[in-house]
């Protein structure tokens, strides 16, 4: 594609249980047709407010255990102010301060420059939207 700037906008189904979804491979499909070859960002995104992305690994354990501390920072119990939907979604809706709803990773000669053990995922605690969207967007 000649475009500086492509989009592609992913549709996950994550079900009714709290989980990492890894999109590594999504976006290295995505980067084949978009970056052609360049250099540039690759930005990732998810519209919403219960939901975010994070780069790390997958697969030996750590997706679980990041759970796990998300569970312990941020309990489903009934302390949140936001209180509409299951029981401690508020939780949800303060996920995305600490993991965010987006991250920028760097694409040399149209690959994804991440780390031996680096996957991106999409992190998902909130039991109520069985469906998100992820953007991903390429600027060469």
């Amino acid at each position: 594609m000649s475009d500086a700037f492509t989009t592609r906008v992913l549709t996950i189904d994550t079900g009714s249980a709290e989980t990492v979804v890894d999109l590594t491979h999504a976006c290295e499909r995505f980067l084949r047709e978009a970056a052609a070859g360049r250099d540039g960002l690759l930005n990732v995104f998810v519209p919403h407010a219960t939901a975010g992305i994070a780069v790390l690994e997958t697969g030996a354990g750590s997706d679980d255990d990041l759970l796990a501390a998300l569970h312990t920072l941020l309990p489903a119990d009934d302390r949140w102010q936001h209180r509409h939907g299951s029981p401690g979604h508020g939780r949800d809706h303060v996920l995305p301060a600490l993991v965010p709803p987006h991250a920028t990773l760097p694409v040399v000669g149209g690959s994804l420059e991440l780390g031996t053990w680096q996957s991106v995922c999409l992190v998902d605690t909130n039991r109520d939207n069985p469906r998100r969207q992820v953007r991903l967007s390429f600027l060469g």
